[in-house]
């Protein structure tokens, strides 16, 4: 490693000279450079903290020091592929499975989780990505998002829960007449790339039956949400009634508090299928000692600091929050949220309910500058989304809030003025 630091603007000329400008960069007029970070904070070259508001893969908090032992432990020992036995693979997938229900029983071990489209094969699956490539494949469908605050059934609905179900029967119908077999439904447990959203309770349920029936699983993907983000469970898929498991569980990023490691839970039946195919499945990198260390020792702290309960206690008051700020500001069209999983729809009227995009990305801009980072998601990249590490607390809760409701003051101020400047010009 270099012994002298670059400057910033160094660095920004660096990457723009080495790295491909498909890599992107938060803030990318203005971007920060974080050389440090512990706990919920991160801190730039010139030592000047910031508020991570958004950093689930940081799970437990940035550099937890049981998470670092564990890796600086192991890695002095052994570190190699799974082709051998190993204790703290079994180990980790014992404990994994106590956290699921039952069914879900057996695990395959990779080094990355997430759908981001790195292959083509989960770029024709990813909407928010294909759409602006090659667009849909004919083996491809797409259900409506569950959104009862701006989807196709909304709060006012009276069963939102079915006719969302009846969409992807709908679908499933549809393919069928075209002489095509339904393979699998992805979900996100609660989607966040489509804007925070919590799917209605029972959802799930009407749809795995469907699916099933026509001979597909039921895919629940917890990549950014499991591990007891959402607080009252540990898994999201929870929060749709103990009567619901999936088939298949993928999960990933927090899995390892920033540590490359990902897993698959899913069925004897369908682990046995897969074997049957006569394929192996090996991951270089996927269950060595290391990584199923830093696994098991996200899990051990998890327990030991109560995180899944200080979600709850934290979440619940940051909601209470941010809907008082919803009673202030009309640009908050909506604040919905599981545990430390929350978005707050900024919006341009009510009655449409349009999304304010210009709106979040200058919030956002704002309070980077107050030392807050916070990111927008949303096909119209109007939603706040507060993804913290877990030991975000009360008071960064309030902090956050009291800083929001400053900036959207002092908008709502600009805007009033623009309005009187425009009237009296005409």
């Amino acid at each position: 490693m270099r012994s002298a630091q670059r400057s910033r603007q160094e660095t920004l000329a660096l990457r723009r000279q080495l790295v491909g400008s498909s890599c992107k960069l938060f803030f990318s007029n203005d971007p920060v450079k974080i050389v440090k970070a512990k706990g919920q904070y991160m801190y730039d070259e010139n030592g000047r903290q910031y508020l991570d508001c958004i950093n689930n893969v940081a799970h437990v908090g940035h550099c937890h020091p049981d998470i670092v032992k564990a890796a600086h432990e192991q890695n002095q020992l052994l570190n190699t592929n799974s082709r051998y036995l190993h204790d703290n693979l079994v180990d980790y997938a014992e404990r994994l499975s106590k956290t699921l229900p039952e069914k879900l029983c057996i695990f395959y071990f990779l080094n990355s989780g997430a759908y981001h489209g790195h292959l083509t094969s989960l770029i024709d699956i990813s909407p928010y990505k294909f759409r602006n490539l090659e667009g849909q494949k004919e083996w491809v469908h797409v259900a409506p998002v569950p959104d009862t605050y701006r989807g196709l059934y909304r709060e006012d609905h009276e069963d939102s829960v079915t006719a969302y179900a009846n969409e992807v029967k709908n679908i499933i119908e549809q393919a069928h007449n075209r002489g095509r077999k339904i393979a699998a439904f992805f979900v996100e447990s609660l989607p966040s790339v489509g804007g925070q959203i919590i799917p209605p309770a029972g959802y799930f349920q009407k749809v795995a039956k469907h699916v099933r029936k026509a001979g597909g699983v039921f895919i629940a993907d917890e990549i950014q949400v499991g591990f007891g983000r959402v607080g009252k469970h540990f898994w999201a898929f929870q929060l749709q009634g103990e009567d619901f498991t999936p088939d298949i569980v993928t999960m990933g990023k927090p899995i390892g508090n920033g540590h490359p490691i990902a897993c698959v839970a899913t069925t004897k039946e369908i682990a046995e299928a897969f074997a049957s195919t006569g394929v192996e499945y090996f991951n270089t990198f996927g269950g060595n000692p290391v990584s199923c260390a830093i696994g098991l020792a996200v899990l051990d702290v998890i327990e030991k600091e109560h995180l899944q309960a200080h979600a709850t206690e934290v979440g619940n008051f940051l909601m209470k929050l941010l809907k008082e700020q919803k009673i202030k500001h009309p640009i908050i069209g909506d604040v919905r949220g599981s545990g430390l999983f929350i978005g707050v729809d900024l919006i341009k009227d009510q009655a449409e309910r349009t999304p304010a995009t210009e709106e979040a990305e200058h919030l956002i801009k704002r309070l980077k500058e107050e030392y807050i980072l916070l990111s927008t998601d949303g096909p119209g990249r109007n939603v706040l989304k507060f993804k913290p590490p877990m030991c975000f607390n009360m008071e960064d809760a309030k902090f956050v809030v009291d800083t929001i409701d400053k900036l959207l003051t002092d908008m709502e101020k600009e805007c009033l003025n623009q309005q009187k400047t425009s009237t009296c010009s005409t």
